[in-house]
């Protein structure tokens, strides 16, 4: 995802979205120990895309409190 993107959704869809991901990327951390997943690069992907959303929902809520 880009930041543009996740700059336009709401702070509870973020909420949502960033729990999902911490749920596959658990997922595919085990399947990766279990030798079953072959491209590590996406699980990388995903923890990038948790920290850029991550990032926006602490922006969001520092605006919400000023």
């Amino acid at each position: 995802m880009k930041m543009v993107e996740i700059r336009k959704e709401k702070t509870i869809d973020l909420t949502t979205q960033a729990t999902r991901l911490r749920e596959e990327i658990a997922e595919a951390s085990r399947r990766k120990a279990m030798g079953e997943v072959q491209n590590v690069r996406g699980i990388r992907m995903m923890r990038k895309d948790l920290a850029r959303i991550l990032t926006v929902i602490g922006e969001q809520l520092r605006e919400e409190t000023k």
